[in-house]
């Protein structure tokens, strides 16, 4: 915890000088009590309880005391809260290698099956829409909250030749911002892109957008899950850029053999290998994480990994009104125990 206003503090110094005061005035009234012949008949009828219970409500009303002082220094504490996410983009590799079966049943089936239950876990205010790439990059399905499209558009995937991740990345961003102008030709024009402009077309328009810091675009997010080495399209690195310069966070998941592994399809036999270097770029680029699923048991948990994270968030947050609240309850329970017991407050 930290506090905005630190010097406050300062004023907890008088919480031990209540207690003295405190002190001294129950040491006042009994010396006052003692010129009384009764005391002692007065105090068996009392009790012990009774003792005890006078006590409370001075305690009470020091807690309270103190929890406004905290408060007035206005404290911020790291907490969990509900993750503004409103919409996230599922990248799924569809290129013919994902037909492996190193990942049981498949890696395609391993990868669907995964999908959907992380679609399942996800709170149903949450727009997901769905992007399929392999040698170009489509989209698959617009963000939708209607888990069942998005479901039928997961089981429609046909496997293709070739993989392009830095289209993947690049369509992702033309879903969730449609009007910025984002293309595949933005980055085919190297002057344009490094003035900080998005294309919307040839011979249209130049729009201006101002780069913001990585991750800090918090209302969306790309996951893209893919199991090869970029063999065409655009640079992923250079769409990661763009991904980051718009504060939109990639979290990349590599799916497969690591190692490299030669794979049969449509009649041509191709060697595929995992370039984790390049996911790991992308996702420490754009402030995100990596993972690695060797098994389908790996890709769930990973995909439950980031529902969890996707929905829940951790931040920075001033509680000043929490303590400011306690202050208050404590306040008034001191006080209704010194009506109820005493006729009397404190």
């Amino acid at each position: 915890m930290t506090f905005l206003w630190p010097n406050f503090l300062w004023l907890l110094l008088a919480a031990p000088l209540l207690v003295l005061a405190y002190l001294w005035l129950l040491r006042r009234k009994k010396k006052m009590a003692l010129r009384y012949a009764s005391l002692s008949i007065v105090r068996e009828a009392m009790g012990q309880g009774q003792t005890v219970r006078r006590h409370i409500p001075p305690a009470l009303f020091l807690l309270a005391l103190i929890a406004m002082l905290v408060s007035a220094a206005r404290p911020v504490a790291v907490i969990t809260l509900p993750s503004t996410q409103q919409t996230i983009i599922l990248a799924m590799d569809v290129s013919g290698s994902m037909r492996a079966t190193d990942v049981k049943p498949s890696r395609i089936v391993a990868a669907q099956d995964a999908a959907k239950s992380f679609l399942a876990d996800l709170p149903r205010h949450v727009k997901v829409g769905i992007v399929a790439f392999a040698g170009s990059a489509q989209v698959a399905q617009l963000p939708t909250t209607n888990r069942e499209d998005l479901v039928t558009a997961i089981d429609r995937f046909q496997l293709q030749r070739a993989t392009a991740t830095g289209n993947a990345i690049v369509i992702s961003l033309a879903t969730l911002f449609p009007d910025a102008g984002i293309s595949l030709d933005s980055l085919q024009t190297g002057r344009e892109r490094q003035r900080g402009f998005a294309i919307d077309g040839e011979k249209k328009e130049l729009k201006e957008f101002k780069p913001v810091a990585p991750g800090s675009y918090a209302s969306a997010a790309i996951i893209m899950l893919t199991d090869g080495q970029r063999t065409t399209g655009v640079d992923p690195l250079e769409a990661a850029k763009l991904a980051a310069d718009r504060g939109i966070r990639v979290y990349t998941v590599g799916i497969g053999t690591v190692d490299g592994e030669t794979i049969g399809f449509e009649g041509w036999s191709m060697r595929v290998r995992l370039d984790e270097e390049t996911l790991k770029s992308i996702a420490q680029k754009t402030s995100a994480e990596y993972y690695y699923a060797g098994t389908a048991a790996d890709l769930k948990k990973v995909y439950d990994t980031l529902s969890s994270r996707l929905t829940v968030e951790k931040k920075e947050t001033e509680i000043s009104g929490l303590l400011a609240l306690v202050a208050a309850a404590l306040a008034l329970v001191s006080a209704g125990l010194s009506l109820l017991w005493f006729n009397r407050i404190l």
